[in-house]
């Protein structure tokens, strides 16, 4: 099947909830397991794997929907070879309102056109001459945070990127904006787990929606000098982007693509630094094996080519992202009648993958509740047994398209911090986890950065 050819209004916002032949239940009258699903995702698609196995029906967010767990349901997701799932109808009912036109929420012909100009923002020689704005501004950003003292590092790293996002991408320096717009980025991702979208003042749904307006005018402040200068930068470029017949984006698509992409390129990376410097607080023997690695480049600043020679740190970004993935769960819905592990699953299904549930599989991972990035060395290779056991940029014609602007980032903060200071965490501190809808400190990760 094609999806090209779907009509969509065949497919009711609401999911199919004929689920009662496959394994499972549906937890409490109403909100079925809504509340163990935002307490604690992990552990219900835990409890989900070992008493149902690779595919189980239940209830979360009001949707009735299938949970498919392991590598193989990845694969058969992901890769979407018949058109038969979308991601579109998966994510409307709950970003529709926050990010639409997002290209999470665009499927086929249509998904691909603005990802190919989207993605000309993430090419090796983009990505190059943005390495040169970031790294000194992460530099910069660094040497403000307090040293010696325990401070929030997720509320600290989280602007910092969004800065440097919205210099990078953006051409644009957010000065005193930036506070207002990183608390509506929080606002409106907190938002698309609400439980009840009801425009109440004080709800949750209401600040993502006061989010989302708050971040509509601050992009659209700038469209018309952008229409008027043509720069290097992906807000022009967008701006400036025309179809086969000569057609400009509407001032509504830029900003809607412009509000996604400053969401994508900042909240994640947060999300994985985050993970990434609670690890090497609790293991401080790869501080000192990162260190090293930067000592033999011999250099106060990175090039691009010089990225490629830190292997071990690209041996502890993976780690980090098996351990948290920024997203957890990747939903899609049905777009026919199909067979899945044996059981019939009508159209207009809501089905969700767990790259979080995979990456614990101890079928593929040796010991996966310890952070080992030597697990991804060549001599282990632990990540090789199958092509989808490691997804935490989800895969097929919808992967992340920032996944190599993330590393280079993220190798580019590490170098800057490392060199320079010893991360710290209390004695016996573990850090509690949100785990949807994105991955993060629970406490916003207190630490202290104790100069060398």
């Amino acid at each position: 099947m094609n999806s090209t050819s779907v009509d969509y209004q065949d497919y009711p916002r609401q999911p199919n909830r004929k689920l009662t032949h496959i394994p499972g239940d549906s937890g409490l009258p109403l909100f079925g397991q809504t509340f163990s699903f935002l307490k604690n995702y992990k552990a219900l698609t835990e409890m989900r794997y070992r008493k149902y196995g690779k595919i189980s029906r239940g209830n979360t967010l009001f949707q009735h929907s299938l949970t498919l767990l392991g590598p193989e349901a990845n694969e058969l997701v992901l890769k979407n070879s018949d058109g038969q799932f979308s991601s579109m109808l998966a994510w409307n009912p709950l970003l529709d309102r926050l990010f639409p036109n997002g290209l999470m929420l665009k499927d086929a012909e249509a998904h691909r056109y603005d990802r190919k100009i989207l993605q000309g923002a993430f090419k090796k020689a983009s990505i190059e001459g943005y390495l040169h704005t970031m790294s000194p501004h992460l530099e910069r950003g660094l040497e403000e945070w307090p040293k010696g003292k325990e401070f929030h590092f997720q509320h600290a790293v989280k602007q910092l990127l969004l800065e440097v996002a919205a210099e990078v991408f953006l051409g644009v320096e957010m000065g005193e904006e930036a506070s207002g717009v990183n608390t509506a980025f929080v606002d409106t991702m907190l938002a698309s787990m609400a439980v009840l979208k009801l425009p109440i003042p004080g709800t949750l749904w209401h600040r993502g929606l006061t989010g989302r307006k708050h971040l509509e005018d601050f992009v659209m402040a700038h469209i018309d000098d952008k229409r008027k200068h043509e720069g290097r930068d992906i807000f022009s470029q967008i701006c400036h982007a025309t179809d086969e017949d000569g057609n400009y984006f509407s001032d509504e698509a830029v900003r809607d693509h412009i509000i996604f992409l400053l969401f994508a390129a900042h909240d994640t990376t947060t999300s994985t630094l985050c993970s990434i410097v609670y690890a090497l607080a609790k293991n401080p023997e790869w501080q000192q094996r990162l260190r090293e690695e930067y000592a033999a480049i011999g250099k106060d600043q990175l090039d691009y080519d010089d990225l490629n020679k830190l292997d071990d740190s690209k041996l502890v970004f993976k780690e980090a992202l098996r351990m948290y993935p920024p997203v957890p769960a990747i939903p899609r819905r049905t777009l026919k009648d199909m067979d899945i592990f044996g059981y019939h699953v009508p159209k207009n299904t809501a089905v969700a993958i767990s790259p979080l549930l995979t990456h614990y599989m101890e079928e593929y991972w040796s010991n996966p509740n310890d952070f080992d990035p030597e697990r991804f060395s060549k001599e282990r290779a632990e990540d090789k047994k199958h092509f989808f056991q490691w997804v935490p940029f989800g895969g097929g014609a919808h992967k992340c398209l920032g996944l190599n602007f993330a590393e280079v980032q993220t190798k580019l903060f590490l170098f800057h911090l490392l060199r320079r200071y010893n991360i710290k965490v209390k004695d016996g501190y573990e850090m509690p986890r949100s785990w949807v809808p994105l991955i993060f400190p629970a406490d916003g990760l207190p630490v202290s950065f104790e100069p060398i």
